[in-house]
């Protein structure tokens, strides 16, 4: 039997934050890129940290790139933001 230790339920943590950024994807006409990202850097984030107690050497680079194209992501938003005038 797995245990649930911290750093599975912090994975679990992360697992919902990355579905809940691919659903939130697929659900709305137009979504806002900060929320998109913010969600999946942050699933990452936590995924990598359980990966670190319990390694998973192909899930930890996944999870690297994963937090890399959302911090593109958000430094592209932010770009375009700044672009846009403002009412």
């Amino acid at each position: 039997m797995i245990a649930l230790d911290w750093a599975t339920l912090v994975g679990f943590a992360g697992t919902a934050c990355i579905i809940a950024a691919y659903a939130y994807l697929t659900v709305k006409d137009e979504p806002n890129p900060f929320v998109l990202h913010l969600t999946n850097l942050a699933g990452a984030a936590l995924l990598t940290v359980s990966l670190l107690v319990h390694m998973n050497l192909a899930s930890l680079v996944l999870e690297v790139f994963w937090a890399a194209i959302a911090i593109y992501g958000l430094v592209k938003a932010l770009r375009q933001a700044r672009q846009e005038p403002q009412p």
